[in-house]
């Protein structure tokens, strides 16, 4: 039996494309529905039988019991008025933004149903065109709860989780903020600076290693511009954490300290091998 009646999803990209697959797929909800910007992302969603109805319109979530906002974090703060228009207010509301503190401050007062949700999935692609089913199979999704939030929303979100295969992980907003700004952001941070940093005649010769460490600088300048801005508290003090770690791989060079640099680098090593 479905868990939803109707699913919207507002941005049907990766993320949102991936889902509304699986909510199609799995029978979680009876109707997919998705808007999009653009009227090609919405006939491609629907030739690969990602959504039942598409449209550039906010209207078409009318009558829906979940609403899955899959947009840049920056852009969901001017969506709530639209939503509490079309969808109501005691509709489900929840997101997939890596960052929840602000998200959290912004749509928890409007709606008593909302629950934050942050599948730790995707990749530096974007796109319906990269829209795949079983993406969070397997993978952790962090949901944040207020006081105030409802356990009759927060156990549905959890099921529906659950059921794309998902391991559910619950947070407040702040530590999640807190937390993923050392997780995921600083990287991300680090690998556009690395990239940047490069001179242009050296692209051509490199290897995999520098591949390898770059790869999530190819992700969306604008969805992380977003992520950025609204973690700028955490994210800063993981870069100076970043900043005091690198000043003494560099101090232990400019002094030629072999054995200084070599524990360093150990440790650097251990910690990278004790990754899960």
């Amino acid at each position: 039996m479905p868990i939803f009646r109707k699913a919207a999803l507002i941005g049907i990209g990766l993320i949102g494309g991936s889902l509304a697959l699986d909510l199609k797929k799995k029978r979680i909800a009876s109707k997919v529905v998705g808007v999009s910007k653009h009227t090609k992302t919405i006939a491609l969603a629907r030739k690969k039988k990602a959504i039942d109805e598409g449209s550039t319109s906010l209207s078409v979530i009318k009558g829906a019991d979940l609403v899955i906002i899959a947009t840049p974090v920056d852009t969901i703060f001017g969506l709530k008025k639209l939503i509490l228009k079309y969808a109501g207010k005691n509709c489900i509301v929840t997101d997939v933004a890596s960052t929840k503190e602000d998200v959290t401050a912004c749509l928890g007062n409007f709606f008593p149903n909302y629950i934050g949700s942050h599948p730790l999935a995707g990749s530096e692609k974007r796109g319906i065109e990269s829209a795949c089913g079983g993406m969070f199979k397997g993978t952790l999704c962090i949901l944040t709860l207020e006081n105030r939030s409802s356990i009759r929303a927060f156990n549905k979100v959890r099921k529906m989780w659950r059921s794309l295969g998902a391991k559910v992980m619950v947070m407040k907003p702040r530590e999640h903020d807190r937390i993923l700004s050392f997780a995921s952001h600083l990287p991300h941070l680090v690998a556009f600076a690395l990239i940047n940093s490069l001179p242009s005649a050296t692209l051509g010769f490199c290897g995999k290693g520098l591949k390898d460490t770059t790869r999530i600088a190819a992700s969306d300048p604008i969805l992380w511009k977003g992520i950025f801005l609204t973690n700028k508290k955490h994210l800063l003090k993981a870069a100076e954490s970043f900043e005091k770690s690198f000043s003494k791989i560099k101090s232990a060079v400019r002094s030629n300290d072999p054995k200084a640099l070599e524990a360093i680098l150990s440790k650097s090593q251990k910690k990278r091998e004790s990754l899960k």
